[in-house]
């Protein structure tokens, strides 16, 4: 007669570590899937225990986007690698007008992970779901070497719908004499992950704006369903993105300076690092392009919102066949707001 397997002891989420058998497919891995990130995320799909989940879909056009992340620190004042993983793979479905719904997610775990950080940035991805109204509904997880990832990287999907028939929310969409809006201020991402990273403090805490913007988007498109372009201004920041928007939709465009939302201190440690606020990384913001007689009517919803309390118009889009960017100066002149080149601010998402 066989004797009953004895099922393992609970993880030591205090002082346990990731180790090699928690990717190896046995039950060490199973009860790590379990423990952690089931219970963390606790949605019927993956109680099932499936390598699928069947997921309600209601009618309109599918929206699909894929992300990965790879931050370091994993930790920054303001949020960590897990809840921003999901604010971005939720704003990024977000940006095209469509409600997010679902997601995936995809760990990578180096050998020597603790347990209690695993178990920590599972627990906000949790809540920054819960708060977007979306649910965490599959996923894998693999285990390398240590010295093979940089302790956690996560790749997630995102899976939305697009009801509104009215909408077409797209970067070839910019047209000459549309505004340009921001839905807040610049540069606090990136410098909340460097200020982190360099052990910089300053008399006021820069946090990071990592947020979901999925409500902020619903009212805009209900109040304008002609929103000609959403994006959110990540890696590169808003240089680097209305570089691709422009090239994108054959136009170029100016921007004003003194238009430009940025915090005091945001400025201040941009200087001290020889940074540029407009080529900083931003997690909770998100650019809009209109026409210009929506101007007013979009910048009120957004300032009635939380996440876009300090929306500015910032420039316009003008007909340039060579697709340049430039910035109108405090002092009247013109400079040319060009791609990054290289990467100032490398893992900072």
């Amino acid at each position: 007669m066989n004797s009953p397997v004895r099922p393992f002891p609970p993880l030591d989420h205090t002082h346990g570590l990731v180790e090699m058998v928690h990717g190896a497919g046995g039950r060490a891995m199973t009860q790590l899937v379990r423990e952690i990130f089931v219970t963390a995320f606790d949605t019927p799909a993956l109680r099932r225990g499936d390598d699928t989940a069947r997921v309600p879909i209601p009618p309109g056009r599918l929206v699909l986007t894929t992300d990965s992340y790879v931050i370091t620190p994993r930790i920054f004042p303001g949020g960590d690698i897990g809840s921003m993983a999901v604010h971005g793979t939720v704003n990024d479905v977000a940006m095209s007008g469509a409600q997010p719904l679902y997601l995936s997610a995809g760990f990578i775990l180096e050998e020597g992970l603790p347990l209690s950080e695993l178990a920590w940035i599972a627990g906000t991805m949790a809540r920054a779901a819960h708060e977007a109204g979306v649910a965490i509904v599959t996923g894998d997880t693999k285990v390398v070497e240590r010295g093979g990832c940089d302790g956690l990287f996560i790749t997630t999907t995102g899976v939305g719908v697009l009801t509104d028939d009215r909408v077409d929310i797209a970067g070839d969409r910019a047209r000459p004499g549309d505004a340009i809006l921001i839905s807040g201020t610049l540069g606090d991402h990136g410098i909340a992950v460097m200020s982190q990273r360099e052990n910089l403090s300053f008399d006021t805490p820069i946090l990071s704006d990592s947020a979901a913007l999925n409500g902020l988007v619903e009212r805009m498109v209900a109040a304008v369903p002609d929103i000609h372009v959403l994006r959110d201004p990540t890696r590169g920041g808003l240089a680097a993105t209305l570089n691709e928007l422009a090239d994108q939709s054959g136009v170029g465009m100016v921007v004003r300076e003194t238009a430009l939302p940025v915090r005091p201190e945001v400025r201040g440690a941009c200087e001290l690092l020889g940074l540029d606020p407009l080529s900083v990384a931003n997690e909770g913001k998100l650019i809009a392009i209109v026409p210009a007689e929506h101007t007013d009517t979009l910048l009120a919803v957004m300032r009635d919102h939380p996440r876009g309390h300090h929306a500015a118009l910032i420039g316009e889009v003008i007909a340039d066949p060579d697709h340049i960017v430039q910035l109108e100066t405090a002092l009247g002149g013109r400079r040319i707001i060009d791609w990054l080149a290289g990467d100032p601010l490398p893992r900072i998402c």
